[in-house]
């Protein structure tokens, strides 16, 4: 079979300007899915415009730090110490190695951000995570029984294959030791993953030379990861993450760039087509 590349835009709800990068990448451009935040405040128009979307696939940004949660801070005490959100992925990772995260918060939590988003009237057919903190041990576990309970059929894995140089892709590397480990997880529970992703080492700068270079190492089934958007100044006011959100938009809608694609022998798919591929292959039921 031909090489599969899936292109996800992530953080679809979670900022206006992000839903709007995410829906012109896929209009004029080569995104194939979707990921929302449930807890974002841009989540209900969000959800218009995909329902407006049928061939956009969509799923669940399940988010544990950095972003909002849709539980009652009350209700995951452990997700949300004094009362809010934490700040992000290392605030998370450090306090569950010290014993003070409740997986049983974490369960909670991603039941009700699937919930948030059905009741939105979206179709969740896949699932991956903001900051990658899906694939933690423990949480993948969580992950895998709650998406198999759901009838989610794909998640995806951080595995990009890059050399430990540089800080950068030191942190890269060790992800991918961590989406390793979940991989054999979840394909364990019969859920379909890609085989490696692309767009992680160069998150929020992803440009036209990059991609190729990207692309030009693509083996199997593969995701690229991408953060499109529309208007950095407006969208970095609140997400001071450095990205090039209109950068990203751009290099993905470049004309002709579907056609290199194909002409390269690769496909253009949804997750759904990556489980479709899976399905026999993996432990049943």
């Amino acid at each position: 079979m031909d090489p599969l590349l899936v292109v996800t835009a992530d953080d679809v709800g979670l900022h206006a300007g992000m839903t709007d990068g995410a829906l012109a990448a896929y209009d004029d451009g080569i995104v194939t899915t979707c990921s929302v935040v449930a807890g974002g405040p841009d989540l209900e128009r969000a959800a218009r415009e995909l329902r407006a979307r049928p061939g956009l696939e969509v799923g669940l940004h399940f988010a544990l730090a950095g972003a909002p949660l849709v539980s009652p801070a009350a209700e995951v005490r452990t997700l949300a110490p004094g009362g809010q959100p934490l700040a992000d992925h290392r605030a998370f990772l450090v306090r569950l190695a010290t014993g003070r995260i409740d997986l049983a918060d974490v369960e909670r939590e991603l039941r009700r951000q699937i919930a948030r988003a059905l009741d939105a009237g979206i179709p969740v057919t896949h699932l991956d995570g903001h900051q990658h903190l899906h694939v933690v041990p423990g949480v993948v576990h969580v992950v895998a029984r709650v998406a198999r309970e759901h009838r989610i059929a794909y998640v995806r894995v951080p595995l990009e294959r890059v050399p430990p140089h540089g800080a950068r892709g030191l942190a890269v590397w060790g992800l991918g030791q961590l989406a390793r480990r979940a991989r054999r997880t979840l394909r364990a529970a019969g859920i379909a993953t890609n085989d490696t992703a692309i767009g992680l080492a160069h998150a929020g700068h992803l440009t036209p030379a990059r991609l190729r270079q990207a692309l030009s190492r693509l083996d199997g089934t593969t995701e690229l990861v991408a953060h499109p958007g529309v208007g950095n100044a407006r969208i970095a006011r609140s997400h001071d993450w450095g990205y090039d959100w209109d950068g990203e938009r751009e290099t993905l809608s470049a004309a002709g760039l579907r056609e290199e694609i194909l002409g390269l022998g690769i496909a253009l798919a949804g997750t759904s087509e990556i489980a479709r591929r899976a399905r026999g292959a993996l432990p049943a039921g």
